[in-house]
């Protein structure tokens, strides 16, 4: 073990000397657009632009009603002005979460482009037709997935999971399945909004949007030591 190295096996390499400069761009105010949403515009272009794997994976971080911590990566499948949204079964572990303690954080983690956004809010259920807009897409194979599985319970195989899958299938009509009532929707509703950058020694760039409710609800910008 690499002296001063904490708990880190032999054939591992020295985690204290994996370092990268990042040296990709600068955020400074005058280059930030007027809304969070035309700023969130311009960078998620520019990671569709860079060819990044699923530019639209997000880290969804929800707690329970005692206030242990839990996060995934989802897939966010739309966004505007008034929050972001990705879908899940309600019965889920951040279903079950999100009923008792409505609030969230998420990460979007564009480490290619030495970028990163952080959001944080409040969360709401988007309703039914909304919800069927983001179900009806879905392939079938990942329709049946979602109905036969319920998210988050322990299974005894992966086979068990197979043979749902396969006699949901047998005894559905073809084409598309109608969304399941256990299946939807959600939308984060931003209170913050942070652009960060990588910068050169690790004097990095991070210009957040803060509602404002003395403001009405309108938004200031603050810049954060890194």
């Amino acid at each position: 073990m690499h002296a001063g190295a904490i708990g880190q096996h032999e054939d591992v390499a020295d985690l204290s000397s994996m370092r990268t400069d990042y040296t990709a761009g600068r955020l400074t105010e005058e280059e930030l657009a007027p809304t969070w949403v035309e700023q969130f515009d311009r960078w998620f272009s520019d990671a569709v632009a860079a060819g990044l794997p699923e530019p639209n994976a997000v880290v969804v971080a929800t707690a329970d009603a005692d206030g242990a911590p839990d996060a995934r990566t989802v897939l966010m499948k739309g966004y505007d002005a008034s929050g972001f949204v990705f879908a899940t079964s309600y019965a889920s572990a951040k279903g079950a979460q999100l009923a008792v303690n409505p609030r969230a954080a998420l990460v979007f983690p564009w480490h290619p482009m030495q970028r990163q956004v952080r959001v944080a809010g409040r969360v709401e259920r988007v309703g039914d037709t909304a919800s069927d807009g983001l179900w009806d897409p879905r392939p079938r194979g990942a329709q049946l997935a979602a109905a036969a599985s319920v998210q988050s319970t322990v299974v005894d195989s992966r086979q068990e999971l197979v043979d749902r899958m396969r006699l949901l299938d047998d005894q559905s009509a073809e084409g598309p399945l109608p969304r399941p009532d256990i299946w939807g929707g959600y939308r984060v509703v931003p209170e913050r909004i942070e652009f960060w950058q990588g910068g050169t020694d690790r004097l990095h760039d991070r210009l957040r949007f803060v509602r404002d409710d003395a403001e009405g609800g309108g938004w200031i910008v603050q810049r954060l030591a890194p």
